[in-house]
């Protein structure tokens, strides 16, 4: 069983005691570091060596603009933003700087644990409570200029892009369509190229623009 190694962001320390306990009772997990503030972030992950970093929106030094600065110095590791703001604005801000998960501090300890197994697994988690409204938010906005028409996809690229969306692995996709990984992955590349995507939060808000999270 690979264990996944966490860093928890947040400047309260009883939040973060009380996820760590969590966190480490769970066998595929393991908290390896702590940071208070954004400004710091980026540092404490290469030293923990973390793949996952839960991020409190609200801690000082913005907990969006270091989701940013992580993507760019480090693209391979996956951020969950855990916040009490269920606004859509805050969810397309987190989206944008690269969070691949959206997690409400009132929400249960059974869906966090769910979001960090999603996104570890490369795919994308919005909490249980905002799905809906999200997407109609983004349906109105439409804020995504120079995104082609979803008529330039392939049929199997839509289906392909639709469940990387709502979470599937490429493994789990390519079960689910009957082809192979590598298959997948051909689908993936040429659907984000002809979208002219370049991310996993991109791709997210083209399918809440299309309501494709919403769709079973």
């Amino acid at each position: 069983m690979r264990v996944q190694k966490i860093l928890i962001a947040d400047d309260h320390a009883v939040l973060r005691e009380g996820l760590t306990m969590l966190l480490n009772t769970q066998p595929d997990m393991q908290v390896v570091g702590h940071a208070n503030d954004g400004r710091t972030l980026v540092q404490r992950v290469q030293e923990c060596l973390a793949e996952v970093v839960i991020l409190d929106v609200s801690m000082p030094g913005g907990g969006a603009v270091a989701a940013a600065q992580l993507r760019e110095a480090l693209p391979n590791v996956r951020v969950i933003a855990l916040t009490r703001h269920s606004e859509p604005g805050y969810v397309r801000q987190l989206l944008q700087a690269g969070a691949s998960g959206y997690v409400l501090k009132h929400a249960g300890a059974d869906e966090l644990l769910d979001a960090i197994r999603v996104v570890a697994g490369g795919g994308t988690y919005l909490d249980s409570t905002l799905s809906a409204r999200v997407t109609e938010a983004f349906v109105r906005a439409q804020s995504d200029a120079g995104v082609q028409a979803e008529a330039d996809l392939s049929g199997r690229e839509v289906e392909v892009v639709r469940l990387l969306a709502q979470g599937y692995t490429n493994k789990e996709i390519a079960a689910q369509l009957g082809v192979s990984v590598k298959t997948t992955e051909t689908y993936k590349a040429r659907a984000m190229e002809k979208l002219g995507l370049y991310s996993r939060a991109a791709l997210v808000r083209y399918a809440l623009q299309r309501g494709w999270l919403d769709q079973g």
